[in-house]
């Protein structure tokens, strides 16, 4: 997958994370899974750009772990919200499907990186 096809896919990501939060019911648990799930969800992608302009192969890993660590995150969040039953399971499985993507996808280029990555002495 080409970078700029990544950054699109964490894009449409985060909207949808942005569409789920809004459609969380105004109780103590909905809004406490928001608070969390905006944050954690809106994040990989911007954090993937910044990895994209990376100064160095070591903060370009830092970056893109950083989102991996926030679509496992996203991914306990969106699970949260079926196992509590805040919104329908048949609603939230393909955006569970395209987190566990992303994670498998992110967490692969991380792998890259490392093994490229001149050991240090």
């Amino acid at each position: 997958m080409k970078p700029d096809e990544l950054s699109e896919r964490l894009l449409e990501f985060a909207a949808r994370i942005g569409n789920v939060v809004d459609a969380l019911p105004d109780t103590r648990m909905g809004r406490h899974i928001a608070g969390q799930l905006v944050r954690s969800g809106t994040s990989p992608a911007p954090n993937y750009e910044e990895g994209r302009a990376a100064e160095s192969r070591a903060d370009f890993i830092h970056k893109l772990s950083v989102s991996l660590k926030e679509l496992r995150e996203s991914r306990f969040w969106i699970r949260l919200i079926v196992k509590t039953k805040l919104l329908p399971e048949h609603k939230m499985n393909d955006l569970l499907d395209e987190c566990t993507q992303l994670c498998n996808i992110i967490g692969q280029s991380v792998v890259t990186a490392k093994s490229k990555q001149k050991p240090k002495k």
